[in-house]
């Protein structure tokens, strides 16, 4: 078992506190020796793998066995429960995936929120809460002047960042497609936009829900979040909103790149009829007077002509050079 699975932040507006240690031995000590009335306790599990020690725990917060089984469903919906003694929450979260890569990164983060704790269960250890360690570390803002319930609102906001940089990404991702389409168009780059869009399409069916939670996050009446503190959740509603008219506008953006790409094949297509009508159109005559004087019939009077082989050569290159300055004229050759 990996010692460190678990970290575990004390504070008030003073001072904090750290300690790292095993699942196993914040699910016995937790209760006993962690909560105090006095400071906000975050604990945060980096995996949930250690099933039996977060059982253990959540007996000992009283915690329903309903919502025990949430940690483990996969479920892709934002999902509330409020209870007497804690409030349950569970968000689908994203993040930025290297270079072109097909899917979102992402995972289902939970949470316990008591009256002075706050517990965040992660499927994996992955980079979300940063901003929020660092605010609690050198006192930034005003979270260590608050409760839990704003803690929860700066955990949900660092998620929601994370797909701001998910859109960021995407964005990067087109405009290098962009520069594709323009100076090489090849047919895989449809491909690529349609990844693009799957993407979009994943994280706005883990935004537009959440866009809900959390707008019954603000109206919750629940003794666990203080009234002042709902502004900032209806705030986390308005980030989702932003979220999801980004994503419109890149879905836009994507769409129109494919009529790009269709646009420029359909002009190089064109451009191609175009030469192949301007070499037809000028061997069309030459094949009709080579094909006349094919037939060898016997009372042909040019067939008895002597120069008439180098007349009708002459002829030919005569047509040939009036059809192509006839094409320059009309700007075809451009």
């Amino acid at each position: 078992m990996n010692r460190t699975e678990c970290q575990i932040y004390k504070y008030t507006s003073d001072h904090f506190i750290l300690e790292k240690n095993s699942a196993d031995y914040f699910a016995k000590e937790f209760v006993t020796k962690e909560i105090d009335d006095k400071k906000v306790v975050w604990l945060n599990f980096h995996s949930t793998k250690s099933k039996d020690s977060i059982q253990t725990l959540c007996d000992s917060l009283q915690i329903d066995k309903l919502s025990f089984e949430d940690i483990y469903e996969n479920n892709n919906r934002p999902k509330i429960e409020e209870y007497p003694n804690y409030l349950y929450f569970s968000i689908r979260s994203a993040l930025p995936n290297s270079g072109l890569d097909k899917n979102l990164k992402q995972e289902q983060i939970s949470f316990f929120l008591g009256k002075h704790y706050l517990i965040s269960f992660q499927e994996k250890s992955s980079d979300h809460f940063t901003i929020v360690r660092e605010r609690i570390e050198k006192n930034k803002g005003q979270l260590r002047q608050k409760g839990a319930d704003f803690l929860l609102y700066r955990m949900l906001d660092a998620i929601i960042d994370n797909y701001f940089e998910v859109l960021e990404e995407i964005t990067e991702n087109s405009n290098r497609l962009e520069q594709i389409i323009l100076n090489d168009p090849k047919s895989d780059v449809l491909q690529e936009i349609e990844k693009q869009k799957r993407k979009l399409n994943e994280l706005k069916k883990i935004v537009s829900p959440l866009k809900e939670a959390t707008s019954q996050l603000a109206k919750s009446s629940s003794h666990l979040i203080s009234d002042e503190n709902n502004y900032f959740f209806k705030d986390l509603r308005d980030n989702c909103m932003t979220v999801i008219d980004e994503i419109e506008n890149n879905k836009l953006n994507l769409d129109g790149m494919s009529s790009l790409y269709f646009a420029i094949q359909g002009q190089r297509m064109n451009e191609i009829m175009k030469l192949l009508t301007i070499v037809s159109s000028i061997f069309i005559p030459l094949t009709f007077i080579t094909g006349v004087y094919g037939m060898n019939f016997d009372f042909m009077p040019e067939l008895s002509f002597r120069y008439g082989y180098y007349t009708i050569i002459g002829i030919m290159i005569i047509i040939s050079l009036i059809l192509v300055y006839y094409f320059k004229k009309k700007d075809w050759f451009k």
